[in-house]
C-alpha cells in the first residue's frame, strides 16, 4: 500500500519509530491508519536493517482506540460486525507485535483508552508519561474489551484488578499503572521521547537475537508448565549460544572492550 500521513515512519541507529499521527483524533484508528502500522510491523519483521521498534502518538494522546465516527447508530444501516473488525485488523497488529523477535518500546505520550491501551499492553517495554492516562473504555459502550485487553489485564494485575478497571473504565494514571506492574514506569512528560528513544537505540545496538529468543521464552512461559520452560531454555540457549552476537559479547568481554553487536 502506498505510505500513509496517518502513521510516520522513520529509522534511524537501527530503531524503527512508528508515530500514530491523527492528532485531531487523539490517534483513534481508522483503517488506514490500521493498515499503515500494520505495514510498520510487517517492515520491522522483514527488515534486517530494523533492530528494535519504537511505538508512541503524535499530539496530546497516544490512541483513543477505534475512531467511532463512522459506527454512527443514528446514520441508520445494519448493525457492525465488530467481530470482523477485531480479526481484520486488532488480531493482526496484536500478533505482529507478539511474534516480533525484537524489542518494541512503547511511549505513551497522553491519554491511551479502550484498544489504544491494551496495545500499548501488547508491547515489549512500555514507559509513559507521567500525565498520562489508562482507560478500558469498552464498559462505556457495551463492549468488551479487544486487543488482548482481556488476556493481558489479568495476566498482568490479576483478577481482581483486571476486573475493576475492565468494568467500570475508571483511568488510571500512570504513576499507579507502574506501581501494579502494568508498565515499565512512568516518566517527566518533557523527557518520555528522549528516554524511550534512548531506550530503544540501547536495545537495538544489543544483542538483538538473543533479546528476541528471551521475548520468545518470556512470552511462552504463560501458558507452558515448568518441564515444557526447562526444555525451551535449553533449546533457545543452544540457539544463542551459536550465534554471533554470543561470540563478540564473550570475545569483548575477555578482551575488555565494547561488543559490536550484529543481532545475528
Amino acid at each position: 500500500m502506498p505510505e500513509s500521513e496517518t502513521v510516520l515512519s522513520a529509522l534511524a541507529d537501527g530503531v524503527l519509530r512508528l508515530t500514530l499521527n491523527r492528532p485531531d483524533k487523539l490517534n483513534a484508528f481508522n483503517e488506514e491508519m490500521h493498515l499503515a502500522l500494520r505495514a510498520g510491523f510487517e517492515r520491522a519483521h522483514e527488515d534486517r536493517s530494523v533492530r528494535a521498534v519504537l511505538l508512541t502518538g503524535a499530539g496530546r494522546g497516544f490512541s483513543a482506540g477505534q475512531d467511532l465516527g463512522d459506527r454512527d447508530p443514528r446514520k441508520g444501516g445494519a448493525a457492525p460486525d465488530l467481530g470482523h473488525t477485531i480479526e481484520t485488523f486488532y488480531n493482526p497488529l496484536v500478533r505482529l507485535i507478539r511474534s516480533l523477535e525484537k524489542p518494541v518500546v512503547c511511549a505513551v505520550n497522553g491519554v491511551a483508552a479502550g484498544a489504544g491501551a491494551n496495545i500499548a499492553f501488547t508491547c515489549d517495554i512500555t514507559l509513559a508519561a507521567r500525565s498520562a492516562r489508562f482507560i478500558q473504555a469498552f464498559a462505556k459502550i457495551g463492549l468488551v474489551p479487544d486487543s488482548g485487553g482481556t488476556w493481558s489485564l489479568p495476566r498482568l494485575l490479576g483478577e481482581a484488578r483486571a476486573k475493576a478497571l475492565a468494568l467500570t473504565a475508571e483511568p488510571l494514571d500512570a504513576e499507579t499503572a507502574a506501581n501494579w506492574g502494568l508498565i515499565w514506569k512512568a516518566v517527566d512528560d518533557a523527557t518520555l521521547l528522549d528516554e524511550a528513544g534512548a531506550l530503544a537505540t540501547r536495545l537495538a545496538a544489543g544483542p538483538t537475537m538473543g533479546l528476541g529468543l528471551t521475548k520468545r521464552a518470556i512470552q511462552a512461559a504463560a501458558t507452558n508448565s515448568l518441564d515444557q520452560q526447562l526444555d525451551l531454555e535449553r533449546d533457545l540457549q543452544r540457539q544463542a549460544g551459536r550465534s554471533g552476537d554470543y561470540a563478540e559479547g564473550v570475545t569483548a568481554f575477555l578482551e575488555k572492550r565494547k561488543p559490536e553487536f550484529k543481532g545475528q
